[in-house]
């Protein structure tokens, strides 16, 4: 191992975080150890609502220190990625490494960017969705999205290898300054050991529908909370369970409160094996995208991960992710209405009351675990990385 590439992942989220992005680096630093490198992963003090657990093994070492969080314990606006970007610049100009790979946002990109130049080692960027894009889906001022998209586009021009996620992501990216050359698509995926149909599931004594996963602006969820009261019309004793946290919990909370006897219940952030159980015993797992708000190239993880349990996935919203959902047979795609949605969620329940339906979950298991493995997205996305450096 002494002549074992160096390997330094700087990102605000890793293992045990419970998040998409932190599975993520997590999968690529094990794609790095497979492929005999000596990885650090510089990254923060994990929230309290974290699971306990050891990420540590041979050749994957963790560094972390403090960051301010939001209320719900986000590293999440300007202040925020600050606290975590400011002392990575000093913390990486000490650091030994042979390559360094940074995840968003642009601002920790471009930390890592300025700071390998000036040692003259080699960058990566992991760009799973463009930053500057959901910047203007939040109403961002003008002079934030211009800085943030030079950013963006600085740390795209300056990368010796970019990661993305979908064909979609990539066009975008080549849009924004990246060389198509040096954009590696390395697919999204799930843990398919921890999601998947073998395993416990959740008896709630009733049919019941579930969102896991952010709540931010760009996805909408409390459209579901708002197509609860037409469901409850067919199905009285029907629930929707939401677990995860973002922006859009208030709206969520006034609906819960408005529809009453908990038919709406916000569960909090808890560990991956649980939100398992809970989609597996689901009528339907929700997933949704806010159209034409620049995100309908989006394929959330959440889609993924419902399906690899075998749940049926009921998706609001167009492009990419409705069209993954439909061209799969992982579920219904249906416009993001309260009207559709609450049709489909009526489906749903109506489906699961009749049984049956195993071939199908079984077919969704089965076509995750072919295409969408978190492992085999991690090895790919090392071997694109250290394809691009030799």
């Amino acid at each position: 191992m002494a002549d074992a590439p160096r390997v330094l992942i700087a990102s605000r989220l890793f293992a045990p975080e419970v998040s998409a992005g932190a599975f993520r680096l997590r999968a690529l630093a094990r794609g790095f150890v497979r492929r005999g490198c000596r990885v650090r992963v510089v990254t923060t003090t994990p929230p309290p609502s974290a699971p306990p657990g050891a990420v540590e093994e041979p050749g994957l070492r963790v560094s972390r220190f403090p960051v301010l969080r939001d209320r719900g314990g986000n590293v999440r606006g300007y202040v925020q990625y600050l606290s975590f970007d400011i002392p990575l610049a000093f913390r990486l100009l000490f650091a030994r490494y042979d390559l360094a790979v940074a995840e968003a946002p642009p601002t920790t990109g471009m930390v890592v960017s300025v700071v390998s130049a000036l040692r003259r080692k080699p960058f990566a960027y992991y760009a799973a969705d463009v930053w500057t894009d959901g910047v203007i889906s939040m109403g961002a001022p003008g002079l934030v999205v211009r800085l943030m998209r030079a950013m963006e586009s600085a740390v795209l021009r300056r990368a010796a290898s970019v990661l993305s996620i979908s064909d979609e992501v990539t066009d975008r990216l080549v849009e924004l300054g990246a060389r198509r050359d040096r954009v590696a698509t390395v697919g999204n995926g799930v843990d398919t050991g921890m999601f998947s149909p073998d395993g416990p599931a959740k008896d709630d004594g009733a049919p019941y529908l579930v969102y896991t996963g952010t709540m931010s602006e760009w996805q909408g969820a409390e459209l579901f909370a708002s197509a609860m009261p037409a469901v409850l019309e067919r199905h009285p004793d029907a629930r929707l369970r939401y677990f995860g946290q973002g922006a859009s919990e208030p709206a969520i909370r006034a609906e819960a409160a408005r529809v009453g006897d908990r038919r709406i219940v916000l569960g909090g952030v808890v560990p991956p094996a649980e939100a398992a159980e809970w989609i597996r015993g689901a009528a339907a797992a929700l997933v949704s995208i806010v159209p034409g708000i620049g995100y309908d190239f989006a394929r959330p993880t959440k889609t993924y991960a419902a399906a690899a349990c075998g749940a049926p996935v009921i998706f609001a919203g167009t492009g990419s992710g409705a069209a993954l959902v439909r061209d799969h047979g992982l579920g219904e795609a249906v416009d993001f209405t309260t009207a559709a949605v609450s049709d489909a969620m009526v489906r749903a329940i109506d489906a699961w009351r009749s049984g049956g339906g195993e071939e199908e979950r079984a077919a969704r298991a089965a076509w995750v675990q072919a295409n969408a493995s978190l492992d085999a997205v991690g090895t790919n996305a090392a071997d694109a990385v250290l394809a691009a450096i030799r």
